[in-house]
């Protein structure tokens, strides 16, 4: 092989690069850069230098250099074009020249940066590939089971024949249709239901189940789950993979920056070019809030303020076997709320948080009082949850005036009672809760150890079964649970809450005890909590989809704290997850979720208060490498100050970190994707062709994200792919889909 440096190359890096870089570039070239490529064409060729080697000494120096240092962090950057480049030995000189090049894309304009990957011949990064292709078929297997989204790239990647279309597709109601109305409801079956082992079964009569033959619906296998939940454990410490996921994680960052140096101006001057749209006017969904939070501190001092003055010889609590009016609960907490402030109220985070979640849970409740939290943030209480439901309407109204803002509330369901569901669809429908920039999401607290200590269940089965049997029901005999069946129409997902921090001594496996034998007051692992509730969407789903009603996302907390080992059990149940932080902690991890596109609704404001300053944060590292992340707000209450607490978020992030117009419209598109709206919303907000990838599926007029950056992330994606498509094909054994 030629190893050849021409000074026609360095010469085209300055004719072909944006005007800000060719001052760089001059640089560059009067360092001295040019003599030491040179001088390695016959260390090479002796032997005498290991470019893989010292390439890795490049990459962490590029990757460590100060950001100030520019000319600095370009002659790092160049030379490992050059390493990489160099150690492709199937390409000519020539062809090594142009895949370095800097090329316009007629089309669009797009100056890339096309950096060729080597073969994979090495031994180890050949079975990093088989890993790393194994784990994406395990979560393709997972995702299309429960009707969870895939990307259709990464199918196509994986060779899947057919590829079916996304499948959750919320019911959308139509203008000037009743949303809380219990016409048409489908009619009753005759199925009968049963829980086994945790999960329901579904039996078509009486008969079937005296038989035990189920209805021919996917239902999990437990030792098929573990297994494949100790092949993906097992990778993500594995050293060759490690390396090779590191390697490439760090590659995509470096060339994030240098399309951004090649393309920012670009990109800018085509998102100037788009009529009527920009940051302020693309849709925007808060992907992660919780209802007992959704108000910012100033909005419930009001609204105590308000009720107090207008109402406050209204019966609302019964404490003690006594009925309490309203001024009667404040004089017994002595105190006059005309005289209350933001401070008093004490519902913000602050340093005192830091780490400490029974703190922050503490702040749920107003002046440290649980009765004002019973009062005006529960949904069952003596007023039927009438005070909660009109600020959550208050804050939907705002969302409806600003127009281009969403939110997915988390109502709890705690799986004390099977009660609860009945309970709360009445408060949905009794008090017309629902909005059209509302999506609503199920949390279930992860606490079975606080109700098995009060004697509440007496198994974690009893737990599931309050859950989820009453859905299955409503799902079966619709006409026997209407109003839960007309609420289901606007919940989108569940979610599994609690402090992940928390350490369990129990390791789940296949050899665990099954949810009857789980008596123990201890709580289960957060795997075990996650298997279950998938199990059970799982089934939920396909039974839906069968009668034509919604499926359900599974949308856990996950990587906020706690094991690494709850990311990988979120790979292969949740649709997508809140938080994330602790990926930056697994490169294998880190890179699969990148891979697979696994949504992340991340809020820096949040982890700032409870587990991560904000200037640590992983969010601005996870976006330029490509991950789809999304910004939300947690809970506005504990840590926002203003009304728009959506706003914020995107204001601060996009100050803090600098990030371009582009990137914060970008991050809104991800938040419309992995959100619950509707198809037809999704179609009226991003485009009639958002299913599609790439640049073909952005419609800038909505989006107002550029094109070059949609060409640029598929491309990217594609690039990834393949080549571990390439590794994969060495081998004769490799060429079909793993079991």
């Amino acid at each position: 092989m030629d190893f050849t440096v021409s000074q026609n190359f360095f010469e085209f890096v300055l004719q072909d690069a944006h005007f800000c870089l060719k001052k760089l570039a001059l640089a560059f070239l009067t360092s001295g850069v040019y003599c030491f490529l040179t001088s390695l064409k016959s260390c090479i060729s002796r032997g005498q230098f290991d470019a893989n080697a010292e390439r890795h000494r490049m990459f962490l120096c590029w990757s460590r250099a100060d950001r100030s240092g520019v000319n600095q962090r370009l002659y790092l950057f160049l030379v490992l074009i050059f390493f990489e480049w160099s150690m492709n030995n199937q390409a000519s000189y020539t062809d090594g020249m142009r895949s370095m090049s800097f090329q316009d894309t007629p089309a669009r304009s797009i100056r890339k940066a096309s950096l060729s990957s080597p073969q994979i011949t090495v031994e180890d990064y050949e079975q990093a590939a088989k890993t790393l292709m194994k784990a994406l078929f395990i979560r393709e297997k997972y995702s299309r089971l429960a009707y969870h989204r895939f990307p259709r790239t990464v199918a196509q990647f994986l060779r899947m024949t057919s590829i079916a279309e996304h499948s959750f597709h919320p019911e959308f109601p139509w203008e000037g249709e009743d949303p809380y109305s219990i016409e048409n409801i489908p009619d009753n079956l005759s199925y009968e239901l049963q829980t086994k082992d945790g999960i329901v079964y579904v039996y078509e009569n009486a008969e079937a189940l005296s038989q035990n033959r189920p209805r021919s619906l996917p239902y999990p296998d437990l030792e098929t789950f573990a297994i494949d939940l100790s092949h993906v454990l097992a990778m993500i410490v594995d050293g060759p993979t490690k390396t090779y996921c590191h390697r490439r994680l760090n590659f995509l960052g470096s060339k994030f920056y240098l399309h951004e140096m090649l393309n920012e101006m670009a990109e800018l001057k085509e998102l100037k070019g788009v009529p009527h749209r920009d940051f302020y006017n693309v849709r925007k969904v808060d992907t992660h809030i919780h209802a007992a939070a959704c108000m910012s501190q100033k909005h419930l001092l009001n609204f105590i303020q308000t009720t107090y003055k207008t109402e406050a010889d209204r019966v609302v609590l019964e404490k003690g076997g006594r009925k309490l009016t309203l001024r009667e609960v404040f004089e017994h907490l002595n105190m006059d709320p005309y005289d209350l402030t933001v401070d008093s109220l004490d519902v913000h985070a602050g340093r005192q948080t830091f780490h400490r979640f029974d703190k922050f849970n503490s702040k749920y409740n107003p002046v440290g009082a649980s009765e004002l939290r019973e009062i005006y943030l529960k949904t069952d209480n003596l007023i039927d949850g009438e005070y909660f439901a009109r600020i959550i309407k208050e804050v939907s109204h705002d969302l409806e005036e600003s127009k281009y803002q969403h939110a997915e509330p988390r109502l709890s369901i705690y799986g004390r009672s099977a009660d609860e569901w009945d309970s709360l669809s009445k408060w949905f429908i009794q008090h017309k809760v629902h909005s059209t920039n509302m999506q609503w999401i199920i949390q279930v607290p992860r606490i079975y150890d606080i109700f098995k200590s009060k004697k509440l269940i007496t198994n974690f089965a009893k737990m599931l079964e309050n859950i989820f049997l009453p859905l299955f029901e409503a799902t079966v005999n619709p006409q026997k649970h209407k109003e839960l069946h007309v609420f289901l129409k606007y919940v989108t997902g569940f979610d599994s809450v609690d402090d992940e921090s928390k350490h369990s001594d129990h390791m789940f496996s296949y050899k665990s005890p099954k949810p009857e034998q789980w008596t123990a007051d201890e709580n289960p692992p957060y795997s075990y909590y996650l298997f279950h509730m998938y199990a059970n969407i799982m089934v939920l789903n396909n039974l839906r989809k069968e009668r034509g009603l919604s499926t359900f996302q599974f949308r856990p907390h996950c990587g906020e704290a706690g094991s690494i080992t709850h990311l990988v059990s979120a790979f292969l149940t949740a649709d997508n997850i809140s938080h994330g932080l602790n990926l930056k902690k697994s490169p294998v991890l880190q890179y699969l979720y990148y891979l697979a596109q696994v949504p992340i609704a991340m809020s820096p404001l949040s982890n700032n208060s409870l587990f991560l300053e904000y200037s640590k944060n992983p969010l601005r590292e996870f976006l330029h490498k490509g991950l789809c992340v999304s910004l939300s707000t947690d809970d506005p209450m504990q840590f926002h100050y203003t009304k728009e607490a959506l706003m914020e978020e995107y204001a601060i992030a996009a100050q803090l970190w600098k990030l371009s117009t582009c990137d914060v419209c970008e991050i809104a598109r991800n938040s419309v994707l992995q959100s619950g709206l509707s198809h037809q919303e999704k179609k009226h907000f991003i485009g009639a062709n958002y299913l599609k990838d790439g640049p073909e599926g952005n419609d800038i007029r909505r989006t107002n994200v550029a094109q070059i950056r949609m060409a640029y992330r598929h491309e990217t994606l594609c690039n990834e792919l393949s080549f571990l498509v390439d590794a994969v094909k060495t081998e004769a054994a490799i060429g079909t889909q793993p079991e």
